[in-house]
């Protein structure tokens, strides 16, 4: 024990000698240690993306640390991948023998994902590590080892999806607490500005984009850009005369049972709403005879015609098919126009179509089908009594009126802009422990920030804006006598 203590005593003296000598080299080499220390700080991580610059020494030789700003490329690699569906949380629970082939193929693509995902950060993460530590790295240097091919990072696009080219028709929107409160439709032409009050966009900013996002104005506005439907065509675009509207036109070609291939005879072409419904239903191998006895009508029906086909090449990259041949003339004195001719059905928008039908009944096949479009019942019974007093071979089968209703569906919201919260009913003190309880397991499973399914109450009743009576539409079939 006597000879334990010295021993003892000399190890502690032997240490401080170590200790004090040590904090002297490092006070020697202070200035050494706290350069070691920026540069380490200087290097910029790529998960987290943080770096601080050595803001005491401006002077020194060192080249200016990196920027802060995230470049396109950084901030795709860098952000967080996307929370689990429940289909896939599931799927990893539940053994391979469990799971059909749509969850074993949704896992497979899952995993495929995570690898290429991987694969790319670890080579960026090689790329930053090995610059990080000459220090000579730029922005744009980075840039081209992601992407040699190009700089900016553009939307990918699907098989058959395209961007937005000059030419198109466009259909614009702003939307405010559920309501839209501005739309329009406009084709993109270089060098031309979309105007609203709630701001302006250029063209040229809108070609190249993909349809179906927003974009701010100049305002700070969120205008919705979209191409625009056939339907909405009829609806937005320039017309002289009233125009057959989507619901009765469909229902009209449902009537005449036509079919790729049909040949159709359009007696008032109008703004040409129905001439271009015709034209998408009997296709490329099909034609559609259209006859306008106005010449303001039929200019502005063959302008409309004309114009979306022109956008629809621009869209598809293949020309729409011209299949409609428009002529200004009177179907009662221009028999010569139907000659040698026979078709599959027939369409007449007319004030007064009974007085037309003797001219184009003997051109119409057996058994095929006349559908008139007329805006008040009068105008059917005149209809009616002329098929009775020429003795044509027509039989009425139908004559109907096409209501469509509008209905608002929304999440209940309070004032300030929240959700309501679906009131449970009030129970007793064991229920309201199992309730709890249920409760709070449900808010495991779902995300963060939103309510659970079912807790929120909605708002469904009739829109306050309905379309009201638009047309009767009068099926004639012709039979054999």
């Amino acid at each position: 024990m006597a000879v334990q203590m010295p021993l003892n005593g000399l190890l502690i003296a032997h240490r401080l000698v170590r200790i004090c000598a040590s904090s002297q080299a490092h006070h020697r080499h202070r200035h050494i240690l706290l350069r070691l220390t920026q540069s380490k700080k200087e290097i910029r991580t790529f998960a987290t993306s943080c770096m601080k610059c050595n803001e005491n020494d401006k002077d020194s030789s060192d080249p200016p640390p990196l920027k802060t700003e995230l470049t396109s490329t950084q901030a795709l690699l860098s952000r967080r991948r996307r929370p689990l569906s429940p289909l896939e949380r599931i799927s990893h629970l539940l053994p391979q023998d469990a799971l059909t082939p749509e969850v074993m193929q949704l896992r497979e693509q899952n995993q495929q994902e995570q690898n290429e995902h991987a694969s790319v950060t670890e080579s960026a993460e090689e790329v930053i590590h090995t610059d990080s530590s000459t220090h000579h790295v730029s922005e744009t240097q980075l840039n081209d080892e992601v992407h040699p091919e190009e700089n900016m990072w553009t939307p990918p696009t699907l098989p058959g999806e395209s961007l937005i080219g000059f030419g198109e028709l466009l259909l614009g929107e702003h939307r405010k607490k559920g309501r839209v409160e501005f739309r329009k439709m406009f084709q993109l032409v270089k060098g031309v500005r979309l105007q609203s009050q709630w701001g302006i966009i250029l063209h040229d900013d809108i070609a190249g984009q993909l349809a179906g996002q927003s974009m701010k104005t100049s305002r700070g506005s969120a205008i919705f850009i979209r191409r625009p439907s056939l339907d909405e065509y009829v609806l937005y675009m320039r017309r002289g005369p009233a125009i057959a509207y989507p619901k009765d036109a469909a229902t009209m070609m449902m009537m005449m049972d036509i079919t790729e291939g049909d040949c159709v005879l359009e007696s008032g072409s109008g703004s040409g709403a129905m001439s271009l419904f015709l034209s998408r239903a009997v296709g490329s191998k099909g034609s559609v005879l259209s006859v306008e006895i106005r010449e303001d009508h039929y200019k502005r029906a063959v302008l409309n015609y004309n114009r979306w086909r022109t956008s629809w090449s621009v869209r598809r990259g293949e020309e729409w098919p011209d299949n409609v041949r428009f002529h200004n003339a009177d179907l009662c004195t221009a028999s010569s126009l139907l000659a040698g001719r026979g078709f599959n059905s027939v369409a007449l928008d007319l004030i007064n179509p009974h007085l037309v039908l003797p001219t184009i009944i003997p051109h119409l096949h057996s058994g095929a089908v006349c559908t008139v479009y007329l805006a008040n019942i009068t105008q059917v019974i005149d209809l009616l009594e002329g098929v009775r007093c020429l003795a044509l071979p027509l039989l009425c089968e139908r004559i109907i009126e096409v209501p469509v209703r509008d209905w608002l569906v929304a999440p209940a919201l309070q004032k300030d802009g929240r959700h309501c919260i679906r009131k449970a009913p009030v129970l007793d003190e064991e229920q309201r422990e199992e309730n709890a309880t249920s409760e709070e397991d449900e808010a495991e499973v779902t995300t963060e920030g939103s309510p659970a399914f079912g807790s929120i109450p909605y708002i469904a009743r009739p829109h306050p804006e309905q379309m009201c009576h638009t047309a009767f539409l009068v099926k004639l079939r012709k039979c054999v006598q």
